[in-house]
């Protein structure tokens, strides 16, 4: 039981650390890229609400990428 409760304790935590948000910017930047030309600056922002938390990710695009619609 003790266990348990340290487990959902870990769950519900206020931050992530540097490691984590780096690695979160890391995996997202390989997904924007698909659709963006930035210039590698992003930051995220964690802010906790009365639902969970309000996660806002920022970044400066020089453009927007053309996408073809698959046929």
């Amino acid at each position: 039981m003790k266990a348990e409760i340290n487990r959902l304790l870990s769950l519900d935590r206020d931050d992530m650390s540097d490691f984590e948000r780096e690695l979160f910017l890391s995996d997202v930047k390989k997904v924007t890229d698909e659709y963006f030309e930035s210039n590698g600056n992003s930051s995220l922002e964690i802010t906790r609400t009365d639902d969970g938390f309000l996660i806002c990710i920022l970044m400066s695009a020089r453009r927007i990428k053309n996408l073809k619609k698959p046929q």
